[in-house]
C-alpha cells in the first residue's frame, strides 16, 4: 500500500504546554482517516505541523516517498484548516478562478468541482449570499481544484445544521470513493464512525489508539438472546468459560464472549444443551462504547 504521510515521534510545545506529545501514525493511500479527540487534544496543531503552518518542537514527518520536500508535497495536498475565506462581493466562479491563479492551476475544472459539492446552480451567486453550509462546500471545491492526492479537513461540519452536516459527510464519501485519501479532524464520534475507515484518537496531545475504526478494541461484540427457558440459558452462559459478563434487561439476555464466537455455532451448542432460542442477534459495540472503554482504561 502506498504511503501518503508518515508522522514519527512528533512533539509540539507552547511554552509549558505540550500540545502534541510523541505522536506517531501513518496514512495509506485510499483511506479516510479521522483524528478524533475533544477540543484541546492536539488535532489542529498536528494538522498545522504537517501543513507547515506550525513549527514542530521535536520529531519528524514526511510526505509520500519521504524524498519529496514539504513545499513540493503540499502542491499535491488540498486543505481547509480555517473558516472559508473568500471575497464576499465575488461569485463562486470568480472566487475559484482567483484560487486557480494563486495555485497556478488551470480553471477548467471549476464547474466539475462545483457540481461535486452541489453548487453548480449557484455558481454565479455572490459568496456573501451563501449559507454557512454552502460556504463550507465552496471551500471543499476550492481545495479540490488541484486534484490533490489527499484532502485535509479540520472540523468540516462545525457549526452546521443537521442538513448541512449530512451534505458535507455525503460529499466526503463521494470524494473518498473516487480514490482521494482524506484526513479529517473531528471531536464528533458520530462523524468518525459514519465517514472514516481509520482513526487516530488523541487526548491532551497523547495518542490513545491508531488503527481501523472497526477494529478499535478488537471487540468480539456481544449476543442478544431470548429463550422460553431463560433460567437454563442464564445458567449455561454463566458457567461457560467462553463468556465474560452476562446481564438481563427487560427479558433480553446480553452475553459478552471472551473470544470470537460464530452465532450459528452458539445456536447449535445451546440447542444440543436443551436450550431453544426465540431470539439471537450478534452485535458489535458502537464506536462510542469502545471509545469510552478506551479512555476510561487510560485514565486509571
Amino acid at each position: 500500500m502506498e504511503t501518503i504521510l508518515t508522522v514519527n515521534h512528533l512533539t509540539k510545545k507552547f511554552g509549558y504546554l505540550t500540545a502534541v506529545k510523541d505522536l506517531s501514525f501513518t496514512i495509506e493511500k485510499g483511506n479516510v482517516y479521522g483524528i478524533l479527540g475533544p477540543n484541546g487534544s492536539g488535532k489542529s496543531t498536528t494538522l498545522g505541523i504537517v501543513l507547515n503552518v506550525v513549527n514542530k518542537t521535536e520529531g519528524e514527518f514526511s510526505w509520500f516517498d519521504g524524498n519529496t520536500s514539504t513545499h513540493q508535497a503540499l502542491k499535491k495536498v488540498g486543505a481547509i484548516i480555517e473558516r472559508p475565506n473568500f471575497y464576499p462581493y465575488m461569485t463562486a466562479v470568480q472566487n475559484l478562478k482567483l484560487v486557480c491563479k494563486i495555485k497556478g492551476v488551470s480553471g477548467e475544472k471549476i464547474e466539475e468541482k462545483l457540481k461535486l459539492v452541489d453548487l453548480l446552480d449557484r455558481k454565479n451567486s455572490k459568496f456573501r449570499n451563501y449559507s454557512l453550509g454552502m460556504k463550507q462546500r465552496l471551500a471543499i471545491a476550492s481545495a479540490l481544484l488541484n486534484d490533490p492526492e489527499i484532502l485535509i479537513l479540520d472540523e468540516p461540519t462545525n457549526g452546521l445544521d443537521p442538513q448541512g452536516i449530512h451534505q458535507i459527510r455525503e460529499i466526503i464519501k463521494t470524494i473518498a470513493a473516487s480514490g482521494t485519501t482524506i484526513l479529517l479532524a473531528s471531536h464528533l464520534l458520530d462523524e468518525v464512525e459514519k465517514v472514516c475507515s481509520h482513526v487516530v484518537i488523541l487526548r491532551k496531545g497523547i495518542k490513545l489508539y491508531s488503527g481501523r475504526v472497526d477494529g478499535m478494541l478488537a471487540s468480539h461484540g456481544f449476543f442478544e438472546l431470548k429463550s422460553e427457558n431463560q433460567e437454563l440459558l442464564l445458567k449455561f452462559l454463566e458457567e461457560n468459560e467462553d463468556f465474560g459478563q452476562v446481564k438481563v434487561e427487560n427479558g433480553l439476555v446480553t452475553a459478552f464472549p471472551k473470544d470470537e464466537i460464530d452465532a450459528e455455532v452458539l445456536n447449535k451448542t445451546l440447542f444440543e444443551n436443551g436450550i431453544v432460542l426465540s431470539h439471537l442477534v450478534k452485535r458489535r459495540e458502537s464506536l462510542e462504547e469502545q471509545f469510552l472503554t478506551l479512555t476510561k482504561n487510560k485514565e486509571t
